[in-house]
C-alpha cells in the first residue's frame, strides 16, 4: 500500500483505459485480456447515460476484461476500420475479433451478460476430461 493510500485511506481508482488511432493496436489487438470498447462523442445523449454503466462495469470486471473508451472524434481512423457509424456503440472483442457490437443505449444487465456469456466463457482454458478408469 503507497503512503497516499495510508494517508487518505482510499484506492486508485480503476478507470476505462482511453483510446487514440495510435495506441488502438497495442492496447486492443495485442492485449492478452478479451476487450470491451465503448464508442461515444460528446454531443450523444445517450453516451453520457452510458458513462456510469461503462464505469461499474470496468470496476466489477478488473482483471477479466480490458474496457477502454473511444471518443470518435480521436479514434476516427479505428472507426472508418471498425464501421463504427454511430454512437454509442460498443464493441467486444476477444484475441482481436469481434465477439458481438451494440448500438445504443443498454444497461448494466445487458452488458453484463455479453461478458458472461460471451466473452468470459471464450477466455477460459478449454478444461481437460479426465480419463476414465
Amino acid at each position: 500500500m503507497g503512503w497516499l493510500q495510508k494517508l487518505f485511506g482510499s484506492e486508485p481508482e480503476i478507470m476505462p483505459v482511453r483510446l487514440d488511432d495510435a495506441n488502438f493496436h497495442a492496447e486492443v489487438m495485442q492485449s492478452e485480456l478479451p476487450v470491451l470498447i465503448d464508442f461515444w462523442s460528446t454531443t450523444c445523449a445517450p453516451c453520457r447515460q452510458l458513462e456510469p454503466v461503462i464505469l461499474n462495469l470496468t470496476k466489477e470486471f478488473n482483471g477479466q476484461v480490458k474496457v477502454c473508451e473511444a471518443n470518435v472524434e480521436v479514434t476516427a481512423k479505428v472507426c472508418a476500420r471498425l464501421g463504427i457509424r454511430s454512437t454509442p456503440t460498443v464493441l467486444y472483442l476477444h484475441k482481436g475479433v469481434e465477439v458481438e457490437r451494440v448500438t445504443g443505449f443498454r444497461g448494466s444487465a445487458y452488458h453484463r451478460e455479453i461478458i458472461q456469456n460471451e466473452l468470459l466463457t471464450r477466455a477460459q482454458p478449454p478444461t481437460v476430461a479426465k480419463a476414465a478408469k
